[in-house]
């Protein structure tokens, strides 16, 4: 019900207090709304605590909550999770969502229902978010968990060698604490959003006998309280629903003789409502190369103009190979599902042994697959074998404060030859080689509170991001720039040569001579005979980062999970070991209590 239709008898407000209300409501912003919505809602909160405090009976048991606990690397898990909250206080039951960054692991032993959805990243390894409780857990201080209910949903991508292993290494922790799961625990590729609402549903159907009984029992004492400050109304495109973008511009930005090829997109958001923070992300969708659809549709003698099904839409095979469906990172379900349907016996054996099939992909795009195994299939066969394009993740370059309604990207173009053809990434070669100024593009942005400037624009920074990691502290530097913040800034960036692959250089120039940018270290590994990489300059800055450090610094990293985090991560052990002087386990706590107070982020893939 509306404010304006509500009455003074529907409400329990007088009639001159419904009024003033109504005048107040009028004279604010949907985001004032909100704030106050949220102020209210806290207020009355304190008065009911209160209220319980000050009851002279002994209080019932107090109802357990369904505490849904959430890593998440990208967003995608905070996402599902955002949504069970939602489904579970719809169906009147009392839940509360917490980034496992945010909770104390000594509540677990106060936890009656627990939920997890968690993202895994790398070689298996959880999310930044995640990390200290996916530690806890196995450590001496985890509590016995006997009579607790859980329930466990993983997001991952099946091309990756340890699909959804932080979700199984969750659950099977919990269970060995004496946890019992309610429902099957789910391992969610990237096309999860049908398979999450279907496992959401069946963890309430399990939770909701148990939390409803026991919520009626504490009746008296259910207290709803606020968690976090009321938050900005979200942008109506999402992942879901992209807005259809204009490029702007895309101009490569590594020298002629580079090894590296490298774009700088920019893209116009003009008549979206799309907002962004420094250090979030911009997910973006690409088409597939037409040459290549073509070649496999003849490869496989089916006629473009054929028609096929996908969900409740209806197209030609041509336009949902090219606008749909992944055709280039190739997964083991692909081949499974392409062996089945064409009877491909050499591809089916290759299935049964895991370790020759993720070799196999290795070199592999999903087309590569199809041309070398050419068959006759239906083609509603073969867009049946194919998962649907997802959009592909890129750190934002550019702060609104400095660009307004555009948004900036850094793009690396993904290229390497295999049987004797040069072969491109999805969404890199898109931008790469296929749009041009006009060409339209469908986005959306993806916030990231795991990589965020501090909030006290005094705060020094040390930002490290070679290659394409420098995209964000581009962002970053505008952003203070715009805000005439008074902490030091420190970048280090690295990159082969100095003359092919010092991207915005003279934008970084600029930001030294204005001062804003306090120093910068450069670490270009192939312009002396022996390498240099970023990690190296921080050890030889190692007295300077920890001083840094030791006065308040936040420490950022941006760039490659594999090698160069974990290089960088072990430079900073060492530099702490060195300067702190501390031992090997002074200095793991010394960065995991940088990691806990959000002075040690890292935005890495």
């Amino acid at each position: 019900m509306l404010l304006s239709q509500l009455s003074a008898a529907a409400s329990p407000l007088s009639q001159e207090q419904l009024q003033k209300l109504q005048g107040l409501v009028a004279e604010l912003n949907p985001i004032q709304q909100a704030w106050v919505s949220g102020y209210l809602a806290a207020n009355a909160n304190t008065a009911a605590l209160g209220g319980v405090i000050g009851e002279a009976a002994a209080p019932a048991q107090e109802a357990a909550p369904l505490t849904i606990l959430y890593g998440s690397q990208t967003g995608n898990a905070k996402g599902v999770a955002a949504q069970l909250e939602a489904q579970a206080k719809a169906r009147g039951l009392t839940a509360k969502l917490v980034n496992m960054a945010d909770y104390k692991p000594g509540n677990l032993k106060k936890e009656k229902f627990i939920a997890v959805a968690v993202s895994t990243y790398g070689e298996g390894e959880p999310p930044e978010d995640a990390e200290n409780l996916h530690e806890f857990l196995v450590g001496k201080k985890a509590p016995k968990l006997e009579g607790v209910k859980i329930a466990v949903l993983g997001l991952g991508d099946s091309s990756y060698e340890f699909f959804c292993q932080t979700a199984i290494d969750f659950e099977e922790r919990l269970q060995k604490l004496g946890a019992q799961s309610v429902v099957a625990r789910a391992d969610l590729d990237v096309d999860y959003d049908e398979q999450a609402e279907a496992w959401i549903a069946s963890a309430l159907d399990a939770f909701e006998p148990e939390l409803k009984a026991q919520q009626s029992a504490g009746a008296a004492n259910v207290v709803s309280a606020p968690f976090g400050a009321p938050q900005a109304a979200h942008s109506q495109y999402t992942k879901q629903n992209p807005f259809s973008a204009e490029i702007s511009s895309a101009v490569k930005i590594t020298g002629r003789d580079s090894t590296k090829d490298v774009r700088h997109i920019e893209i116009d958001l003009e008549g979206s409502d799309i907002s962004y923070q420094p250090g979030d992300a911009l997910g973006v969708y690409f088409l597939n190369d037409e040459a290549l659809v073509d070649e496999v549709l003849s490869a496989l003698n089916i006629a473009p103009e054929s028609e096929v099904k996908l969900g409740d839409e209806t197209l030609t095979v041509r336009n949902a190979l090219i606008e749909k469906l992944e055709l280039t990172q190739s997964y083991p379900g692909f081949v499974e599902k392409y062996a089945a349907a064409t009877g491909n016996e050499e591809l089916a054996q290759l299935v049964t042994d895991k370790a020759a099939l993720r070799q196999y992909l290795e070199a592999r795009q999903v087309f590569d697959v199809i041309k070398q195994n050419p068959s006759d299939i239906a083609a509603q066969a073969l867009v049946e074998c194919c998962r649907k394009i997802q959009a592909r993740l890129y750190s934002i370059a550019s702060s609104q404060a400095e660009v307004e309604e555009e948004v900036h990207l850094t793009v690396g173009l993904v290229e390497f030859e295999a049987f004797g053809e040069q072969h491109f990434g999805g969404c890199s070669g898109f931008l790469a080689h296929r749009v041009e100024e006009g060409t339209k593009v469908k986005v959306f942005s993806e916030h990231n509170d795991n990589f965020r400037l501090p909030a006290d624009d005094s705060t020094p920074v040390i930002m490290v991001g070679p290659g394409t990691g420098i995209a964000p502290f581009r962002a970053f530097l505008q952003e203070r720039d715009a805000r005439e913040a008074e902490g030091e800034n420190w970048l280090f960036f690295g990159n082969p040569h100095f003359t092919q692959d010092f991207l915005y250089q003279v934008e970084v120039q600029g930001y030294v001579k204005s001062g804003l940018l306090n120093r910068v270290d450069l670490a270009f590994s192939r312009d002396q005979a022996e390498k240099i990489y970023v990690q190296d300059r921080i050890r030889e800055k190692g007295a300077e980062v920890f001083a840094w450090l030791e006065k308040g610094a936040h420490f950022y990293v941006c760039g490659d999970a594999t090698r160069m985090a974990k290089d960088v991560h072990q430079a900073l052990l060492d530099i702490v070991k060195t300067h702190g002087g501390k031992d090997d386990e002074q200095a793991e706590q010394y960065l995991k209590e940088l990691r806990s107070a959000n002075r040690y982020q890292k935005d890495v893939y």
